[in-house]
């Protein structure tokens, strides 16, 4: 019994570290203080949701409840708590205050499409359909970082883009196969500790270091994209030269 509570205590562990973000997003103050140490907590519950997986199938304790509060948990880390950090420390200021609210709407509403369409459609193996809501999460939250670097209108456009590749048919890497020896199990919350220990000396330095490889993880989609565009202009083609005799007989 207590074996398979081990990978939900993960799940927990990354939804209550997704609520911690949005209140520390939500008392920032006006100098957003505290929105560096948001966006490294959305971090590591990353890297809980990475583990619970791992730790589940290690111990061999996945049920369909370990699926569903997944899901839930995610929603809730990498959708709403990022989408808030971006509108508390970029977006709030802004004249179109309509536009606003509706592009950080947006954002969770794919996540969530996402998720939904994950849990009941089969996947290609070694591939995620569409970008993981973590990654884009995580993307977000550090992306929120640079909003006195970056335009707001570039940021709203990116906020757009990750809820777009999100519920795409892109295909992403999946690395769910790099798995965890049960002999290894007792070293995860070690690593977590560790990990909770670095975001909060290091915040605003650390989630940007991780934000790199985050966001060319997420570009790759891009490619994903040129190669689906490729397909659909070949495929136009082929009908165009297919249906070209058939005109000319009928107007013969």
């Amino acid at each position: 019994m207590i074996k398979n509570s081990i990978p939900s205590m993960f799940t927990v562990g990354n939804l209550f570290l997704g609520i911690i973000a949005i209140i520390l997003a939500f008392n920032s103050g006006a100098d957003n203080k505290n929105a560096e140490l948001a966006a490294i907590f959305v971090i590591v519950a990353m890297l809980l949701d990475g583990l619970d997986g791992r730790v589940a199938r290690a111990l061999n304790a996945q049920s369909e409840f370990g699926k569903e509060l997944d899901s839930l948990s995610d929603v809730i880390s990498f959708g709403v708590a990022p989408a808030f950090i971006m509108y508390v420390v970029a977006f709030q200021s802004m004249e179109a205050s309509a536009l606003a609210w509706i592009v950080t709407a947006i954002f969770p509403i794919c996540g969530a499409l996402r998720l939904a369409r994950f849990n009941v459609v089969a996947g290609t193996p070694g591939y995620f359909i569409g970008l993981p809501i973590p990654a884009a999460g995580s993307v977000l939250s550090t992306l929120a970082l640079f909003h006195n670097e970056i335009p707001s209108a570039i940021l709203l456009a990116s906020t757009v883009a990750l809820s777009f590749l999100m519920v795409s048919t892109v295909k992403y890497p999946n690395f769910k196969k790099v798995g965890i020896p049960k002999t290894a199990i007792w070293l995860t919350p070690v690593i977590v500790a560790g990990a909770v220990t670095l975001a909060i000396i290091y915040p605003g330095m650390l989630s940007k270091l991780i934000f790199i490889p985050l966001v060319i993880y997420a570009l790759y989609g891009l490619n994903g994209l040129k190669k689906n565009a490729r397909r659909l202009f070949r495929r136009r083609k082929r009908r165009n030269s297919a249906d070209e005799p058939t005109k000319s007989e009928t107007h013969g």
